[in-house]
C-alpha cells in the first residue's frame, strides 16, 4: 500500500497524470500585484493562501467579485466539516479532473488524498483506468457515480442515488459527493481553457 508522505509518491507519470506538484501558466494576462486594486488584494487574501503567486488566482481577480463568489462556493464544498469525508470529497475530483483530461487539477487533488487518506492506491487506479478503479465496494461506487455524472449527466437517476445509498451513503453525503463533482465540471473547464500545466522540468 503506498504512504501518503510526498517523498513516497509515485513520480512516473500514468497516463499523463501525476503526483508532482505542478504549476500552471495563463494565457491570458494576469494582474500584478503592484497595480492591484484594495478589492483585489482583499479577495486574493480571502481565495487561497498562495493566491499572490498564482497565475490562476492573478487572472480570475481581474473579476474580483466572481473570484469572490467562486471561492466561496469551493471553499464551502471542499472544506465544510460535516457530511462527506474529505478524502473522498478529492477523490470524487480527482476521477473528474482524470475524466475531464485536467492534469493539473488531477495532481492537485490527488496529493491531498493521499494526505487525508494516508495512501495512494485508489488515485493510481483512478490515473491507470478510472472505470475499474476504487479499492473498496463504497469507494468503486463513489468513483462510477463522478464519472456517470461528468460524462452522461443527464443519465444520473434515481438508480444512480440508490446505487450509492446501498454502498453505506447518507443523503448528506450524497449531496456533499454531487456539489464536489459538479464544481470540477467549472474548475477544469476553467484550467483547461484559460493556461495550461508546468511541468518541474519545465520551469
Amino acid at each position: 500500500m503506498s504512504q501518503a508522505n510526498t517523498s513516497a509518491l509515485p513520480v512516473d507519470p500514468l497516463n499523463g497524470f501525476t503526483f508532482d506538484t505542478l504549476g500552471w501558466r495563463a494565457w491570458l494576462d494576469t494582474v500584478s500585484l503592484a497595480g492591484a486594486t484594495l478589492e483585489q488584494i482583499a479577495v486574493l487574501e480571502e481565495s487561497h493562501p498562495h493566491a499572490r503567486t498564482s497565475d490562476y488566482y492573478l487572472l480570475l481577480v481581474q473579476q474580483a467579485e466572481i473570484l469572490r463568489q467562486r471561492s466561496g462556493v469551493f471553499n464551502a464544498i471542499m472544506y465544510a466539516p460535516g457530511g462527506l469525508p474529505r478524502a473522498e470529497r478529492e477523490l470524487a475530483s480527482t476521477v473528474v479532473s482524470r475524466v475531464n483530461g485536467c492534469v493539473y487539477c488531477a495532481s492537485v487533488h490527488a496529493q491531498r488524498f493521499g494526505q487525508l487518506a494516508r495512501r495512494t492506491d485508489a488515485i493510481e487506479q483512478v490515473f491507470e483506468d478510472p472505470s475499474s478503479a476504487g479499492t473498496t465496494e463504497r469507494e468503486r461506487a463513489i468513483i462510477r457515480y463522478a464519472i456517470e455524472l461528468t460524462d452522461h449527466p443527464e443519465g444520473v437517476d434515481a438508480d444512480a442515488i440508490k446505487r450509492l445509498e446501498a454502498n453505506g451513503l447518507t443523503h448528506a453525503e450524497i449531496l456533499d459527493l454531487t456539489h464536489a463533482i459538479a464544481i470540477f465540471a467549472w474548475a477544469n473547464r476553467l484550467m483547461l481553457t484559460l493556461g495550461e500545466p508546468v511541468f518541474p522540468h519545465a520551469e
